[in-house]
């Protein structure tokens, strides 16, 4: 639950993404199916719904842009209020134009992942920790005796020499999904590079100044989406994140560090290209996460109220971020296999980026026909 346990804990509408994407569609599906499974599970959500707001002028045409898209995708509900509907939904939020989307919701999805889980053992299922695989290979050997032939060819090592035999796999692995798919002598690329993002809490006094998600207009010449305010299931509202290169894949604290993960991102020329369209975006991205200040200051923009000592520095997540070799975020799902013995056996889901959570189940029917398809079950 690394990814999906540190992340902002939205249930996303679909507004943000290309019409006829595997993002839009996978997306708007998984959010109904989501609301579904809480409600069966008895998992609680709270559906706060969501203001993306305008506050230049030059923002008005991308948000109208964003509504037609959202329209597109056919997201739930969605509406443009003025500077007075921005007030009636969110009293202390200042804005001259707003897309609302009251489909938008949050969850614990570390809860959700975890039922997951359970869910997986209760249909028979096994769930094994501590196992860092460290190889993917063909069983050399049959079984003496055994007139069916090889029932499970396909060996999985970990580092302390435990092996899992199998017919297929399927990996799904977040962080390190490149590196599983080089393991199993399939294409190394996308790559994966880690981001973390650093949030700032409201101290519980001002809680009262956010009552759903309020998120800025994306701006398309920067990579990320910008800082957002979150409400939280446990009551706690998160300001942020920035977007930061991690010294670590897991590295979800300042001085993480780990020499194999900083050297390969360092050393991959997407990464190379990307830092160098976006040296002053980095900069600033990291001196707002140094200096509180200058992160409240955006953050005022949207709720004048809020001060430096409303505050306090929050949890951190870390974002695996896939990129091509020219430096460009990969910006939809991605799934592929290899060639072979064993990469004709082997489906990796590669790149599952935000909205991924939402998107989980409607991800896992489409993986299920993949595999269906592809394995010829």
């Amino acid at each position: 639950v690394h990814q999906s346990g540190h992340n902002s804990g939205v249930i996303h509408s679909g507004i943000y993404y290309t019409p006829g994407s595997l993002k839009a569609r996978l997306c708007v599906r998984g959010a109904t199916l989501a609301y579904e499974y809480c409600e069966k599970k008895g998992i609680p959500y709270k559906r706060c719904g969501k203001l993306i707001v305008a506050v230049e002028q030059e923002e008005i045409p991308r948000l109208k842009s964003l509504y037609e898209r959202g329209l597109k995708n056919n997201v739930r509900d969605l509406s443009i209020v003025d500077a007075k509907g921005i007030r009636e939904r969110e009293p202390y939020c200042r804005g001259i134009m707003a897309l609302d989307s009251p489909y938008t919701g949050i969850v614990d999805w570390r809860m959700v992942a975890l039922r997951y889980g359970k869910d997986f053992e209760e249909a028979g299922g096994a769930v094994v920790t501590e196992f860092e695989v460290s190889d993917i290979a063909m069983v050399k050997e049959s079984p003496a005796g055994n007139p069916e032939g090889m029932k499970y060819p396909i060996a999985i090592r970990d580092k302390k020499g435990n092996e899992v035999q199998c017919r297929y796999v399927l990996t799904c692995g977040g962080l390190y999904s490149d590196r599983l798919s080089q393991i199993s002598g399939c294409s190394p690329e996308p790559r994966i590079v880690p981001f973390r993002g650093d949030y700032l809490v409201l101290k519980p006094d001002k809680h009262y100044l956010v009552k759903g998600n309020i998120y800025p207009v994306p701006d398309p010449r920067f990579p990320f989406l910008g800082v957002h305010f979150t409400p939280r299931m446990d009551g706690s509202v998160w300001l942020g994140p920035n977007a930061v290169l991690a010294f670590k894949r897991e590295g979800y604290h300042l001085y993480d560090f780990n020499a194999q993960d900083f050297a390969d991102a360092l050393s991959f020329r997407g990464l190379q290209k990307l830092i160098f369209r976006n040296v002053t975006y980095g900069i600033g991205e990291m001196y707002r996460g140094v200096f509180l200040g200058a992160q409240i200051k955006i953050l005022q923009k949207y709720i004048p109220e809020l001060s430096l000592s409303d505050v306090l520095r929050g949890p951190t997540g870390v974002r695996a971020q896939a990129l091509d070799r020219d430096g460009n975020l990969v910006d939809d799902f991605v799934f592929d296999g290899g060639v072979g013995d064993l990469g004709s056996r082997v489906l990796h889901v590669r790149n599952a980026p935000s909205p991924a959570a939402t998107s989980s189940l409607s991800i896992a029917e489409m993986v299920a026909d993949e595999v269906e398809s592809r394995f010829t079950l």
